[in-house]
Order: structure tokens, then sequence, then C-alpha cells
């Protein structure tokens, strides 16, 4: 796990931890706000892009999506899975574009930034460092029970990555 403070969050006893999965095509994202010793689920969602639209018009929308989020909630932190290079380079290469946008969000605002390995995003929600992507969804479905059936597992897997934030941010009870 690798957190880099940017600043402290906004209000001692509470904390606003956007969550995010980015992706060229679908980023995904949850917002969990915590106040006291309680949390719960505020937003969660997708974004998505167009592979027809250039890079240049796809890295825009990503960030004037974020930043709206950031304001409308008045985020906190921000949290993040570590990359990992796949089978090609330069969709990895790409989605550091977007991570910088994600730095430079979080210096513009003064948030604090958690970043996990996917590994350790699993072991913590599932117990278990390799589980799938469906055994995260579920075990996001019981922790947020009016939590709808999800169409893309992007929004399941940036919920993981949101609450691995906030609990790293601070020990709260679900």
């Amino acid at each position: 796990m690798n957190e880099q403070k940017k600043g402290t969050s906004s209000n001692l006893h509470e904390t606003i931890v956007l969550g995010i999965d980015p992706g060229l095509r679908i980023s995904g994202y949850g917002v969990v706000k915590k106040d006291g010793r309680n949390a719960m689920l505020v937003d969660c969602g997708y974004l998505s892009m167009s592979s027809s639209k250039s890079l240049v018009a796809r890295i825009g929308i990503f960030y004037n999506f974020f930043l709206q989020k950031i304001n409308e909630w008045n985020i906190s932190d921000i949290s993040l899975e570590t990359p990992f290079l796949g089978r090609n380079a330069q969709n990895f290469l790409k989605l550091g574009y977007l991570r910088g946008l994600v730095y430079l969000l979080a210096d513009n605002h003064n948030l604090v930034i958690h970043e996990f390995a996917p590994r350790e995003i699993k072991q913590t929600l599932t117990g278990f460092g390799g589980a799938s992507k469906e055994q995260v969804a579920r075990v996001m479905m019981q922790l947020f029970p009016r939590l709808q059936q999800q169409k893309k597992l992007d929004v399941t897997d940036a919920l993981a990555i949101t609450l691995c934030g906030l609990w790293k941010s601070k020990q709260i009870y679900l």
C-alpha cells in the first residue's frame, strides 16, 4: 500500500472518499462518506467514453467528470488501485495519463491519495488476494444491501477501492 498525503481531511469527524477505477473507455467510481464511526455510500457509477473519441477528448472528459465529483461531494480523500503491466504496454502508458490527472486534481484540491495493489484490495475485501471481479461484486452487494446489481464490474471494483481508502484513512465500521 502506498499513501501520499497532499493535505488533511477537511473535517476531523467527516471523511469523504472518492474511489476511482480509471479506464480509457469505462471508469468506475464510488463515493463513501464517513461521519463519526459510520459510513454510507452516497454515489457510485461509471463514466463511459466512446473509443471513437480521440485520446485527448477522453482525457478532457475524464478530468471534467472527476473535477465535478470532487466539487459536488466535497471530497477529502481519493483512493486508487496501483497499475499493473498487462499484455498491452500502450494501455498501461495511457492509463498513466488518467492517473496523472487524478494526482493533479488531488494536488489542486489539497486531497489525500491512497493507493492499493489489486491483490491487497481483493485480500482486504474478500479474504483472498486472487478473488475474481464477480467475488468482489458479491461482497460489495453484501456490504451495501441497497446497492443494485451493477451493469459494469468497474463500479464494484471502484467501491472496493473506495472502502480500502476509507478504512485506511480512519478506523470505521459499516
